[in-house]
Order: C-alpha cells, then structure tokens, then sequence
C-alpha cells in the first residue's frame, strides 16, 4: 500500500536546483528558499538530496552545512536532472509483504512539455547509488507524477483526470493498464476523480497537489480563490462543489477547508504563476507550508493548524521557487518509514 503522508517517514528527498536549467537567472534567491525548506525537513527527519555533479554536491554540502544542517541527517548523491520537481520524477514508495519497495514510474515532462531525460532516470540513479537503501525498486512502464496522486490511508485514491489520462503520457491503451493496475500498485479499493478546478499558471494540467489535499481520512483542504481574484475564482469553478459531492467509503462526507489563493503574482514576462497554499509537505511532527509575502499567508497557516492538531505548522518562503510553477510540495518526496 502506499502510506499516506502523514504516516511515519524515514526520509524526505529533493532534488537541488542548479544552474543547468530554468534556475540560472534566480539560483541565489532559489537555493536560499531550498536551504531554508531543506533545514526545515532536517530539523525533523534525514535528508536525501540529488546533486547534480560531483561539484554541486560540494556546493550544496557547504550551503547546508553553513545553514547549521548535521551531516549525519543528510545523504547527498549524484543524481543529473533536468528540474528540481522530484514529486514528480523521484520513487513513489509503497510498503508490499513487510518491505518498502520504490516504484519508479516514468517521466515526460508533464506530456512532453519540458525535457525530462534526466528527471526520468534520477530514481534508478539514485537506487544505484544506495541512496534508497535497502528500499527495492521496481521500474513502471507507464507515465505517472506523484503531484497527482493522494490518498487517504484508507483505501481511496484521489486523483485528477485530465492528468491521469492524459493521451500525451500515455496512449489510451497504456492509460487503461495503468487505471487497471493502480488498485494493486496502491492498496487501494476505490478511486475518487476530480476534474474541475485549475491554479492558472500550473503547467501540469491540473495536478491535486495544488487543488485538494487530505489532511486526514475526513478532511480535504482545497484551494478557494476569493471572487474578487475574478480570473482564479472563474478557473476554480465547479471544485468546490464536486469535492462537496466526494463520499468517503463510510458514504460521510468529508470536511473540508478552504485554503485562500495569494495575490496574482507575475513573471518578468507577465505570465501568473501557481502561488498556492495546498501544496504544502506533511512531515514527521509538522506541516511545512509554502508562503509568499501575502497577507493570505496567515490566513492559510491558521487553517491548516486547525487541519493538523498536535503538528507544528511551519512557514517555509517559496515565493523565488514558485517562479519556476512549482512550490513545496512539488519540489519534495516523502519516503515512508520501514513497516
């Protein structure tokens, strides 16, 4: 089964920026929103970061060291990538007869939007590294990106869509395999669809990692544009109510909280990016949540502290990282604690 993400973790991973990519004209400000986010998780369970060359891992060595990260938390392996969303491209790790086992389903690039080459091999590297552990792998054949995928820990898997069955990451055949054989991939018994709701500025057509969010078996946290975003409420339309549709397996409904949406926030080409709260990391004893300088930021937090009793909840800036159309959530993988 796949645990959910508030169940015990044995490790969270990243995978660094570097300049090789998209990051080279915003690095400084991005490695200090990483090295920040990066301390946050090591302040609570270890670290696995992929690196992109020998020379970036002593880079990133130092910029942790200096942020008072032990060593002793952090595993750093040499891992090429393309991008830094390793929710995307990093191991979706399932517990399978007493053991954990790294399913590494492929990566396109959200269907061959971006290159990926590298982001589709980061996991097997990693395994072949010994930076997983004694977690075994096992390679998919189909496209699937964690960003799209929650569950409850009780059998339901949420998912959107548009993403799920999305012709440019698998042709209609492939994607009626993967539907098949997510029950037994997963342990789970039943799948609730979403398909309406959109964060402009989110190029992975539409990932649940920045819509809906259990918090618990009961609770869904979802994102909730005020009318007077008129652009984002109109791009949210119809989520609320077919989350409001949702059942449990009990047949109740969940709870839901509505998360607020920043302020539009813009490129230097104009373009709105994805700012949201939703895409918030569970980790062991915190919620570490993205922030961009808005005044919605507090408002989010004390939603979310009210979502997770007993759980710090942790303000983490993502403003520099979201330029990229991405935040926390997306640029982490939990790795669950051994059964």
């Amino acid at each position: 089964m796949l645990p959910p993400e508030w169940a015990p973790q044995a490790a969270v991973m990243l995978t660094w920026p570097h300049a090789h990519g998209d990051w080279a004209d915003t690095l400084d400000q991005t490695e200090a929103e990483f090295v920040g986010f990066a301390a946050a998780i090591a302040a609570r369970e270890p670290l696995i970061v992929a690196c992109h060359d020998a020379g970036h891992r002593h880079h990133v060595a130092g910029l942790l060291a200096r942020a008072g990260v032990p060593a002793s938390r952090l595993t750093l392996a040499i891992a090429p990538s393309n991008d830094v969303w390793v929710r995307d491209h990093g191991p979706l790790t399932v517990l399978r007869g007493g053991r954990r086992v790294a399913l590494d389903f492929r990566f396109n690039g959200w269907g061959g939007k971006y290159p990926a080459g590298l982001d589709d091999t980061v996991t097997a590297v990693l395994a072949a590294a010994g930076a997983l552990g004694e977690i075994g792998l096992e390679a998919l054949p189909w496209v699937l990106e964690g960003g799209n995928i929650e569950v409850d820990g009780e059998g339901t898997l949420l998912v959107t869509r548009p993403c799920l069955m999305s012709i440019t990451r698998n042709d209609p055949a492939a994607a009626e395999a993967l539907l098949a054989a997510l029950p037994a991939l997963f342990g789970v018994n039943r799948i609730l669809w979403v398909d309406r709701g959109d964060v402009l500025g989110d190029d992975t057509d539409g990932h649940i990692d920045t819509l809906a969010r259990f918090c618990d078996p009961a609770t869904l946290a979802y994102t909730c544009a005020d009318p007077a975003d008129a652009e984002q409420h109109a791009a949210l339309d119809g989520l609320e109510a077919q989350l409001t549709a949702l059942r449990r397996a009990n047949g109740q409904p969940h709870r839901l909280v509505p998360l607020p949406v920043p302020a539009p926030m813009y490129d230097d080409g104009g373009r709105r990016l994805p700012a949201n709260y939703a895409n918030f990391l569970i980790v062991n004893g915190a919620v570490l949540v993205p922030t961009y300088g808005d005044p919605n930021d507090a408002l989010a937090l004390d939603r979310l502290a009210g979502c997770f009793p007993g759980r710090d909840i942790v303000p983490v800036p993502a403003r520099a990282i979201v330029g990229q159309n991405g935040s926390l959530h997306c640029a982490s993988m939990q790795i669950p604690a051994a059964p």
